[in-house]
């Protein structure tokens, strides 16, 4: 066992939390113009229903509820954005625009893998539900 095995699943739990903080980011940026940005006009596609995917997956992302579902939602709505949006305009993502679109398509992508890690809000609903209810006897 590496040393740092401990320590695996409370990073994978931070790594989830800050990637579905910074996608969830993206969303309220566009839908409320949020961070010194405009609010895009509600149901505008592709613009709008990306960003209420964004807001939405990040945040189950970010909480650790169906993480794994909302964390591939994501990860598909960015590579469906890199490929529609950035790639015609270049190879390369440095030259078309797309780095925060593929690089949230591969982290998002890693969390599809490893899951939620620790500190995830399902964790604490699960536990509960397993616990046996006391009884009044």
């Amino acid at each position: 066992m590496h040393r740092l095995e401990p320590a695996r699943e409370h990073l994978i739990g931070l790594y989830r939390i800050v990637i579905g903080l910074l996608f969830a980011c993206h969303g309220l940026k566009t839908i409320f113009g949020l961070f010194g940005s405009h609010p895009s006009p509600v149901g505008v596609w592709p613009g709008w229903w990306a960003a209420l995917i964004q807001l939405v997956c990040g945040t189950l992302v970010c909480v650790g509820v169906a993480t794994r579902p909302a964390a591939l939602l994501g990860s598909g709505s960015m590579a469906f954005a890199y490929f529609t949006v950035h790639a015609p305009h270049g190879l390369w993502p440095i030259q078309n625009g797309g780095e925060a679109a593929a690089l949230f398509c591969w982290a998002l992508l890693i969390v599809v893998f490893t899951g939620p890690g620790r500190f995830a809000l399902a964790r604490v609903w699960s536990r509960r539900i397993a616990e046996p209810v006391p009884s009044s006897a």
